[in-house]
């Protein structure tokens, strides 16, 4: 059975990103890429993915500024409603309610997880309506003071596993529901 899941990193004081909307903090912390509760693993398992307009503007500039090539293979729904340049042969634009585009995400993924790229919001917003099973959260020892919050909802939520990845203090939650 598919799970619906948040991954992502913050900082220790619960960040995503900068108040410029940056992630440069988190592209110079030290991480083993095939350690601890890693991305290759995870993205293995994923079978459709969702972001925000924020992180997908984000993810073009850094392709710009890099030269890499968009990474996603799988199909992927950027929640918007501005018309922005399509990156990817398998992503979509919408402004449908969370709801719809999740049971579309459920039939592209078959078997295989979904994920929550992010924000933090477009996370909140999957849990408000219970559609967001777990958050794989990595803290980085960084802290920004404002920015971007990692999820701006009262949730409770179950400590499932927990390890370390070098610099990263890495944990996965089970959503229990709200608080």
């Amino acid at each position: 059975m598919s799970r619906t899941v948040y991954y992502t990193a913050t900082t220790l004081d619960g960040f995503l990103a900068d108040e410029h909307d940056s992630l440069d903090w988190l592209l110079s912390q030290d991480i083993d890429e095939r350690g601890a509760m890693n991305y290759e693993d995870f993205y293995a398992g994923i079978g459709a993915l969702a972001m925000g307009a924020t992180t997908y503007e984000w993810v073009r500039e850094h392709l710009a500024s890099t030269g890499e090539q968009w990474a996603y293979d799988v199909p992927s729904w950027v929640f918007t409603h501005r018309d922005l340049p399509v990156v990817g042969e398998r992503t979509r634009l919408t402004s449908a309610p969370v709801e719809q585009v999740h049971a579309a995400m459920l039939e592209a993924a078959g078997d295989r997880d979904l994920w929550i790229v992010g924000g933090g919001d477009l996370a909140g917003q999957f849990a408000d309506r219970g559609l967001l099973d777990e958050v794989v959260v990595s803290i980085a020892p960084v802290t920004l003071g404002f920015g971007r919050l990692l999820l701006p909802r009262a949730l409770d939520l179950r400590l499932v596993e927990h390890d370390r990845n070098r610099a990263f203090l890495c944990a996965r939650y089970e959503v229990v529901g709200p608080r």
